[in-house]
């Protein structure tokens, strides 16, 4: 191994959930995207993207559910296995699936124990307010940290209605920034702020101390956090308006296939250079051995 100490490899530390508060109170912005697979944390920890989170999201853009609501634990075991194989650096947050944390504390302890313990996880991620505190506390009290969630959480789409912007009145609002402040006293080290107003998203990052990572709730965050699929254009049977496409992948994947099909139909791949051949005396002796 290298021991020049300007190698990367060297310079390079893990980054942990001190890492993120310590970026809050640099006013350093955290950027954290999704992953489900080995090979795209890789190429996240060599981007230098600090924090990946493994979402139930999955469900819809990996597994083609119409929500997340069918993923089950050893979906996100499974996954969360993958992307611990693939990330060195990153800041790891596996989600707590549906029912797998609500049914009683006991059972989120025990799930959240199998997302660090099974699945390689350094954090977990839960949704909801004040009615998780006694969760997260019993989950904090075993040394496993929780990154908590409000505002749209996709958990409750059924009870929303739909994947509709949450906080839109005073009296929401107001209740929001105070589960923001009990999740904090909870112990969660974080919170996702999902689909709520950029003005009450920046007011509630301003008034606690934990960082807040935002999707669709403006640049006042401390951070974003976009699905992988929506920002590389993979993901097109629906795309919400908090996205940004910083790629347009579902094209050039389609143009590569087409014309993989092409080449492939006409015979041009493969072609020499992609063929492994043996030296021509084994080659006639083959043929002379088989012609017998």
């Amino acid at each position: 191994m290298s021991t020049n100490q300007h190698d990367p490899e060297i310079r390079r530390k893990k980054n942990t959930t001190q890492t993120l508060l310590q970026m809050k109170r640099m006013g350093e912005k955290i950027a954290m995207l999704t992953a489900y697979d080995a090979t795209t944390a890789a190429v996240m920890d060599d981007s230098g993207i600090p924090s990946i989170l493994v979402g139930d999201s999955l469900g819809m853009v990996v597994l083609g559910y119409e929500t997340t609501l069918q993923v089950t634990m050893e979906d996100m075991l499974h996954h969360c296995k993958a992307v611990a194989r693939g990330s060195r650096y990153a800041l790891l947050i596996g989600d707590l699936p549906f029912l797998s944390y609500q049914i009683s504390v006991q059972e989120a302890v025990r799930n959240s124990g199998r997302l660090i313990q099974e699945g390689g996880m350094h954090a977990v991620k839960l949704e909801g307010g004040r009615e998780r505190a006694e969760t997260i506390r019993a989950i904090t009290s075993t040394g496993i940290p929780v990154m908590g969630h409000l505002g749209l959480t996709p958990q409750s789409v059924n009870q929303f209605g739909g994947f509709a912007a949450q906080a839109m009145t005073a009296k929401a609002a107001q209740r929001l920034m105070e589960d923001a402040r009990i999740l904090q006293q909870s112990g969660c080290f974080g919170i996702v702020l999902e689909s709520i107003p950029a003005r009450l998203a920046e007011l509630v990052s301003k008034h606690i101390d934990i960082p807040t990572i935002g999707i669709g709730a403006g640049a006042g965050c401390d951070g974003q956090v976009l699905v992988t699929q929506d920002m590389l254009g993979m993901f097109t049977r629906f795309t919400p308006k908090f996205v940004k496409k910083f790629a347009n992948l579902n094209t050039a994947m389609q143009s590569a296939f087409q014309q993989y099909k092409t080449e492939v139909q006409s015979s041009e791949f493969p072609a020499g250079e992609n063929t492994v051949e043996m030296p021509d005396d084994e080659w006639q002796e083959t043929l002379r051995l088989t012609n017998k």
